[in-house]
């Protein structure tokens, strides 16, 4: 039912992250497939996705990547996302009554500090962005990233909350600092 895309650069710790909250979706039969486009990274990624199943590319066309997905619906998410409890029947109550797209509901515990958020546009993936195929299939053109995919469409909002990736690199951060 659901394929999951991901691009990343240098990201295998974000990764991991993001498809072990994936576990659930795949154990319950949500997930049918996690494709992994990478931008020319050099750390551990390629094994991280291979060891989780994942397709791993280093070349691709966005418009053949969303023809080949297995998935009815597309879930695009940034490496270090975290879909948090919930997430599957959220999705699963979402595409059964709604033929539109949607973005989970940002994680109450990990906002930005007040100041931080004027100014700032949010990532397009910032939430995550779920899409029906044919959707997708409309509207992308070769040369086009995820983040192109899923902006300026209006939404609906999931009743689960993802951890977005800024936090967990902001997290990762102060460890390595303090």
């Amino acid at each position: 039912m659901l394929t999951i895309i991901i691009e990343c650069r240098d990201n295998e710790a974000e990764l991991a992250q993001t498809l072990s909250a994936l576990v659930p979706g795949a154990v319950e039969g949500v997930v049918r497939e996690v494709v992994v486009l990478d931008h020319g990274s050099r750390d551990g990624s390629a094994r991280v996705a291979d060891a989780a199943g994942c397709r791993f590319l280093t070349s691709w066309d966005m418009k053949d990547v969303v023809r080949a997905a297995r998935g009815d619906w597309l879930l695009l998410l940034e490496p270090g996302a975290r879909p948090m409890t919930g997430w599957v029947d959220a999705i699963v109550d979402h595409v059964s009554v709604s033929a539109g797209p949607a973005r989970f509901t940002g994680s109450r515990n990990h906002r930005r500090p007040f100041l931080k958020r004027f100014g700032r546009r949010a990532s397009p993936l910032e939430q995550g962005y779920l899409v029906s195929k044919r959707q997708a299939a409309a509207a992308v053109r070769t040369g086009m990233s995820l983040s192109d995919i899923a902006k300026g469409t209006k939404t609906f909002s999931l009743v689960a909350e993802i951890v977005p990736a800024w936090a967990i690199r902001a997290m990762r951060a102060q460890l390595v600092a303090g």
